[in-house]
């Protein structure tokens, strides 16, 4: 039974019926779901819509919320303040995706005051607009879905939300435009320090509408969801990669593949569950991941003898067969890699591609017989990730290596690239590639020996060196972070899956058959020619759009066609253009517009997209540059960091002093969320590069945090 039916079968159990019923495209704006509805035969010629807003009020860290839903007219002007102050509620705002998620499994295009059952009801403040009951209009319902749509009457409305009330709990009626008027005859209050409001004034209904300077959360997530890189899930936490964002991974994934297996690399799968018995053979390594690893403990209505866990990495996983499979040193090096997911139960705010439960990633595992060649792939396998990062992405990064406390639980040592988003001022492990030494294949570990054939009696015996190295789908979010503008999405042309769009321009309803099937044929045949050269490109001829919607929609994805979809390059083709024999292109990363001409395409566009490939790179490059600074003393150290900034300090190397600045710099701000990300600074790495900075003197410079001798620079700062 599809959500409709599913709808009109609880409808008819209150004996409510319908006006109308109709699925349709999904819609993501109140504009586009008019539009939609008024392009359909069978909707009813008048209506108005009914939005439904869920509101979180401010509560203690401790406290469960209870979300405030207001069921009102499209048009009605409903002010959170007032409401508010009317409900005596502290801070009203508008509920995160996840929070929706977790009390109603939709997101907010699918929301409506169907979503209120007799489970979620008890759960929520439910608030109506006074003057729907008595109103004789049709109103528009999503039904349980942003592709289709219910009509009913305010009587039904109401009728709707009655039959869930209890003695004890009512829906509430509010006359939201008595509301603002009280709001407005209430005395006025000091004048106070004007904010920089996020919204953008004007800002069509399909663009991101916030200013990624102003709330840089609320524009990532507008990014993702407008772009359809993803889908919120029904469990917190976890994300429907959807295909713009999926075939980005599928283009890393390429691209590393072919790289590690001209290193001897093969791919393997092992499955996603351990045995609590294997997984807690290594000590350090479980403690690093314990808080974190989530059970399965019943099959059914049955409990299981022994609980086994979903793999949070997989070395306990694989270490017990590279035991079995690996008798000699002839058998040396063992080098398998698995595409696969993990789950990593975290209890910090979750962020999508960023910090989220479940992740794809690559895991690398090898075995060698010297510390020589672990050590040697070790880095061979950061570059990789740099380039990834750099080449591909065109996001810049610092290669280095992990301190003591910061290194993988059980590695020998942690090599790491360090990636940075300006917005935020906070730094980001990009990717990792460890050396575990022999902690894995020690005797009480997994037994991973063999003879050692340099030793001349032919006796000795040698355990394994191993590595691990892993890259995820957190490639994607710092991606999009860093290119991001307040268009929305901006994709560099080597992960686009779709690299061009070309769009008709110039039809209009004066448009004869003729000219409009001219222009399209030659938007179409010009996409065919650039896909017939290696080139993504895709010809945007859907119906019923303006070039304009085309425009803001393919620029906010990236490459769905153009503005929403951050698509790298959009070529117009209009009436005046193919009669000059060209087409004006237009970047999506600058907006600069050039005419080409069309004999000259198969050049000049794969040049185009190259530059825009390395402009986004240098212009990423000089932004982290730009904020990384080199700090010598305390009293400049947090204001690096209040500044959005990495402060590169002379350090000691000491797990006591990494601990005391964490320590003091997160005690000279203000107090966060405990979910957040923390705002007290830790070490990031220790970069390679240590010329970068002026030289450390021996017995002279001393740590910043401490006052001791200074070993290498060192990255600090906050991060995700």
């Amino acid at each position: 039974m599809n959500t409709l039916e599913s709808v009109a079968q609880s409808l008819a159990g209150l004996s409510i019926t319908p006006s109308a019923s109709i699925t349709h495209a999904e819609t993501n704006s109140p504009a586009s779901w008019r539009e939609t509805l008024l392009a359909t035969s069978s909707a009813p010629q008048s209506f108005e819509l009914i939005k439904t807003l869920v509101y979180k009020p401010k509560t203690a860290k401790t406290a469960i919320p209870v979300p405030v839903v207001v069921i009102a007219r499209e048009e009605t002007e409903t002010s959170s303040s007032a409401l508010g102050k009317k409900l005596n509620l502290k801070e009203l705002r508008l509920a995160s995706e996840d929070l929706l998620a977790e009390f109603f499994a939709l997101d907010k295009n699918s929301l409506s005051l169907l979503s209120l059952t007799s489970e979620t009801f008890p759960k929520v403040v439910t608030v109506i607009d006074a003057s729907i009951a008595s109103s004789s209009s049709t109103f528009a319902l999503h039904a349980l879905s942003s592709s289709a749509t219910v009509f009913l009457s305010g009587q039904d409305i109401m009728s709707y939300l009655r039959k869930l009330e209890t003695e004890d709990l009512k829906v509430q009626e509010i006359d939201f435009t008595s509301l603002k008027s009280d709001v407005a005859a209430a005395p006025p209050k000091p004048a106070a320090k004007e904010k920089e409001v996020a919204k953008i004034d004007g800002a069509v209904q399909i663009a991101i509408g916030v200013k990624k300077e102003v709330d840089f959360s609320a524009w990532y997530q507008s990014v993702l969801i407008k772009a359809e890189m993803l889908e919120y899930y029904s469990v917190s936490g976890c994300y429907i990669l959807r295909p713009w964002s999926y075939s980005i991974w599928e283009e890393i994934q390429d691209w590393f593949n072919k790289k590690i297996k001209a290193m001897g690399v093969q791919n393997v799968y092992f499955p996603m569950l351990v045995s609590q018995k294997v997984l807690e053979r290594e000590k350090d390594h479980i403690e690093g991941f314990s808080p974190e690893v989530a059970w399965v403990t019943r099959a059914g209505s049955s409990d299981l003898d022994e609980p086994v866990a979903i793999r949070p990495t997989s070395e306990t996983v694989m270490y017990p067969y590279y035991a079995k499979w690996i008798k000699s040193h002839r058998d040396l090096p063992l080098k398998l890699n698995q595409w696969n997911n993990v789950v990593r139960w975290e209890f910090k705010h979750p962020q999508p591609f960023l910090r989220t439960r479940e992740f794809l990633w690559q895991e690398g595992h090898t075995a060698h017989l010297t510390k020589a060649e672990a050590d040697k792939e070790v880095r061979e396998i950061l570059d990789l990730y740099r380039r990834v990062y750099e080449e591909l992405l065109a996001v810049p990064v610092i290669p280095g290596i992990k301190s003591e406390k910061e290194k993988f639980a059980g590695a020998l040592y942690t090599t790491t690239i360090e990636g940075f988003v300006p917005s935020s001022g906070r730094g980001i492990q990009a990717a990792t590639s460890h050396c575990l030494g022999q902690n894995f294949s020690r005797p009480e570990m997994f037994n991973i020996m063999v003879e050692d054939p340099n030793d001349p009696s032919g006796q000795g015996k040698t355990f394994a060196w191993q590595n691990s190295w892993g890259l995820s789908t957190r490639t994607i979010g710092v991606m999009t972070m860093v290119h991001g503008d307040n268009q929305g999405l901006v994709l560099p042309p080597r992960v686009a899956s779709v690299q061009v769009v070309v769009v008709p321009c110039g039809v209009t309803a004066k448009t004869n058959d003729e000219d409009r099937a001219r222009i399209n044929n030659a938007c179409d045949d010009l996409a065919k020619s650039l896909i017939d050269r290696d080139i993504r490109a895709r010809a945007d001829l859907r119906e019923g759009y303006t070039p304009g919607y085309k425009f803001n929609d393919w620029e906010q994805k990236a490459c769905y066609l153009l503005s929403a979809a951050g698509v790298p390059l959009r070529l117009e083709i209009g009436p005046n253009d193919l009669a000059k024999q060209q087409t004006l292109s237009v970047r999506r990363d600058t907006g600069a517009k050039i005419p080409v001409a069309l004999a000259d395409l198969a050049t000049t566009i794969p040049k185009m997209l190259e530059t825009i490939q390395n402009d986004m790179f240098q212009r990423a490059l000089a932004e982290y540059n730009a904020h990384v600074k080199e700090v010598t003393r305390w009293e400049d150290f947090v204001s690096t960091l209040d500044s959005k900034c990495i402060a590169v300090i002379p350090w000691c190397e000491r797990e006591a002093c990494e601990d005391d600045i964490k320590e003091r710099s997160g005690r000279a701000t203000e107090p966060q969320d405990e979910r957040a990300p923390s705002a007290g600074a830790k070490s990031l790495a220790i970069p390679f590069e240590q010329e970068r900075w002026s030289p450390i003197k021996l017995g002279e410079t001393k740590c910043v945090g401490c006052g001791q001798e200074a070993k290498r620079w060192t990255m600090f700062g906050r991060s995700y």
